[in-house]
């Protein structure tokens, strides 16, 4: 952890010093607390806030955890598997969150099971949460900064559902098993985009059969899917929106 910067003789230094480290060697070290974010705000996703959350397991905290001024609710939940074992494989965690209030249900329904969701895990100590946490509402040791290494997951797939808890397993960000290169099938002749959708993006008032050839009616309109029809609603020379890969065949 960053935590102090010297200049001298123009070159600049960067003084390390883990706070958390510190306190840990020591002999009564302050309490480790476990933070949980449920964040599935991404477009692919589509959930409309971040959930916060913490075990409530430590006896030293009553009620909810402000850090960062952030706030995480006090909810049943329950996390393991984060450890790693060094034999090349990346942890799979799974994380269990109670559905006794049917929370997790009405997002698992509406949001595909929460698949591509991020799941952070904050790990600090009691002494660096905020002065909110504290009845005297003040702390001098209160450090935002001050935290294990932040662990950042993806919900992969849901494992369990009932009515008490719901089950997700994780996987690391880079975890890309399973995963081919490129994304899409590299095909020379055939373009993949819907005609006037996403990618091919034809607005025009030309209209051509499945053969190229140019039409008057709209309802006969149909794309052949082939550079040649590209070139014909667009110009020789225009910018083509191709999604084919015509140079897939060339053999150098």
């Amino acid at each position: 952890m960053v935590r102090d910067i010297t200049v001298q003789d123009g070159t600049v230094t960067w003084v390390a010093v883990s706070a958390v480290g510190e306190e840990l060697n020591k002999l009564a070290p302050s309490a480790v607390i476990e933070l949980f974010e449920l964040d599935g705000t991404a477009s692919s996703v589509g959930v409309d806030q971040v959930y916060r959350f913490h075990a409530g397991v430590n006896q030293d905290i009553d009620g909810d955890i402000v850090w960062n001024g952030n706030t995480y609710s006090r909810y049943p939940i329950e996390a393991g598997g984060f450890e790693y074992e060094g034999q090349g494989q990346l942890p799979r965690p799974q994380i269990s969150i109670s559905n006794v209030l049917s929370l997790m249900t009405t997002l698992v329904l509406e949001y595909n099971d929460l698949v591509g969701a991020t799941v952070k895990r904050i790990r600090t100590l009691k002494k660096y949460l905020d002065a909110s946490n504290f009845t005297s509402g003040s702390n001098a040791t209160a450090d935002p900064y001050a935290s294990f290494p932040e662990e950042v997951f993806i919900i992969d797939r849901k494992v369990i559902e009932n009515r008490e808890l719901v089950t997700f397993e994780l996987s690391a960000t880079f975890d890309v098993a399973g995963v081919k290169l490129p994304r899409r099938q590299i095909v020379q002749n055939i373009c993949p985009w819907t005609y006037k959708g996403e990618g091919c993006g034809y607005s025009g008032t030309d209209y051509y059969d499945i053969n190229d050839q140019e039409v008057d009616d709209e309802a006969d309109d149909v794309c052949s899917h082939r550079l040649t029809g590209c070139r014909a609603r667009f110009g020789e020379n225009g910018q083509l929106p191709y999604g084919g890969f015509p140079s897939a065949g060339l053999i150098g």
